[in-house]
């Protein structure tokens, strides 16, 4: 176990990372202590945030553009007509296949 006292009241005694820095300290105050690196793909240059720029951008313009608005809803009812197209085929090639079942009993 630890030797330091469980229940010790000052917080600069707890507070010491691996290389014995003071994690309490502000490094933008006081210079001289190093700050860990976050890695390369953080803030503006990750891709994450280049892509998430691109879906804001592409939503905008569809939410602000009338004439894609009309194409994505002609191009949502079209395909729900191909949809309940092929549900009607469906229902007759299944009733196409029960009286096929019907014939072969009798």
């Amino acid at each position: 176990m630890n030797n330091q006292n469980m229940y010790d009241m000052n917080i600069e005694n707890s507070r010491t990372n691996q290389q014995g820095v003071n994690l309490n300290q502000n490094p933008y105050i006081n210079p001289n202590i190093p700050v860990q690196n976050q890695g390369i793909n953080t803030g503006f240059n990750s891709g994450d945030f280049v892509k998430g720029a691109l879906i804001g951008a592409a939503v905008t313009y569809l939410l602000t553009n009338k004439d894609a608005q009309e194409n994505i809803m002609k191009a949502v009812s079209k395909g729900s007509e191909l949809f309940q197209a092929g549900m009607e085929e469906m229902k007759e090639r299944m009733e196409d296949a029960k009286a096929a079942m019907e014939t072969n009993q009798e």
